[in-house]
């Protein structure tokens, strides 16, 4: 394609073909729903030269049937269109530690992607052609861009940057517009409290590329015009509602100068986030009430000669309760909500507690996710004379050690982190 010199591409993230949100039957295909949206409008609609794909395409490495199903038909249509597909594994779609395979490389081995690997050798990483015979390699050539993979480091980003940036120094080519995929969190944009990504060390790659594609953070961010993340197509979790996340369509003039534009106007399952305080309530019936009243004066009411797709509700219930949690009614108020907006579901979470129990009491009603988590873990610890002293470095292990744990990183690398917060920070 390449028209007058100029070269356009579609770069998008975290697709998690297979995520179920809720144990919702539909939640895969809205997944699916979303991706192939931004296919059709984005990437065939506006004829791009090649599609990145830069980390958890798929939910988990078992890969359901339907959700291979899913991935085939998506792909089998940028294959028609003769788009290449360019992608990098993430930590939801690595390979298993013990095999070599994994869906990504059978998508490689279908021709229905280009996956794109450095190799590592003895603690080095070099990067290879990609080799259309053995569809394999580390770096792919189409038109004026050379594009550059790279592994998921986790944890260990910072110390693989001044490699992949010696790497990829040894193969540039004259002239070429240079991309490199990378899926990690980046120092003061992450979602996650394990080590990101410094901002220092990101930047040594300014030397060698002109566009580096990133992945991984659920929220869209760009530095300097260079360095991009699109954020995730669709929400895999309720606590990423209200992050700004969609694709990036990138322009490349014929002096390789880069105009990036953040796309969000796809097909979306709409979320709503309610919260009600149940101090002061004497009785269950009073909350109920109060509780649906909110919920007709706020929620989003489903239309469906308006809305493309019911919405999907949650309400919290927080504060100290007066009186034990089981006589909440808490299945009639999820009930009445659902005739209310007619949504596609309701969650009600009950974070009230009793006086003598609670934690986090006095957080703000709209707290994410991660910091709720925090205080609750800050709580707990500080009520350990033991640790009271050094209640940010202890949060810290305990949450980065979850977090960790959940992004299958190998035990000794977790040990060594907790070591790293807790030892190292209590010799200060």
């Amino acid at each position: 394609m390449f028209y007058n010199g100029n070269m356009k591409f579609l770069h998008i993230s975290d697709v998690h073909l297979g995520c179920t949100r809720y144990q919702l039957a539909e939640s895969p295909r809205d997944f699916f729903d979303s991706w192939i949206d931004v296919l059709q409008k984005y990437a065939i609609g506006e004829k791009v030269d090649f599609v990145l794909m830069c980390g958890d395409f798929f939910h988990k490495r078992n890969v359901p049937p339907e959700t291979m199903n899913y991935a085939f038909a998506g792909l089998s249509l940028l294959k028609d269109k003769d788009i290449p597909a360019v992608a990098i594994e993430g930590n939801h779609d690595q390979r298993a530690h013990d095999t070599e395979y994994s869906w990504l490389r059978s998508l490689a081995n279908w021709n229905l992607i280009n996956l794109l690997e450095p190799t590592n050798d003895n603690g080095k990483i070099f990067y290879k052609p990609w080799d259309e015979e053995n569809v394999k390699g580390g770096f792919i050539d189409i038109g004026k861009a050379r594009i550059y993979g790279s592994n998921w480091y986790g944890a260990s980003a910072n110390w693989a940057i001044p490699m992949l940036t010696d790497a990829i120094k040894e193969n540039l080519r004259e002239g070429a517009f240079h991309i490199l995929m990378l899926h990690t969190d980046v120092e003061g944009h992450q979602t996650h409290p394990i080590p990101a990504l410094t901002i220092a060390n990101l930047k040594e790659l300014k030397s060698v590329t002109n566009y580096v594609a990133l992945g991984h953070t659920h929220k869209s961010f760009d530095i300097d015009n260079w360095a991009f993340n699109p954020g995730s197509l669709e929400i895999t979790s309720i606590d990423e509602y209200r992050e700004t996340r969609g694709v990036f369509l990138v322009e490349v003039d014929e002096n390789l100068q880069v105009s990036a534009q953040h796309i969000r106007d796809y097909k979306q399952r709409p979320f709503q986030r309610l919260s009600f305080d149940v101090s002061g309530y004497a009785d269950t019936k009073d909350i109920t009430e109060a509780v649906l009243e909110k919920v007709k004066r706020e929620a989003r009411v489903f239309n469906e000669n308006l809305d493309a797709m019911q919405p999907i509700l949650e309400i919290t219930l927080r504060g100290h309760l007066g009186f034990p949690n089981s006589n909440l009614e808490l299945q009639k108020i999820r009930e009445e909500a659902m005739k209310l907006t007619d949504a596609l579901h309701v969650r009600l979470k009950n974070h009230s507690a009793p006086v003598e129990y609670a934690v986090a009491v006095d957080v703000g009603e709209d707290v994410s996710r991660e910091k709720l988590e925090r205080r609750v873990v800050e709580d707990l610890i500080i009520r350990d004379n033991r640790y009271k002293t050094r209640v940010e470095e202890m949060a810290e292990a305990v949450i980065g050690a979850k977090r960790l744990a959940l992004t299958d990183e190998t035990p000794d690398k977790i040990v060594d982190f907790i070591a790293l917060k807790v030892v190292v920070s209590g010799e200060r």
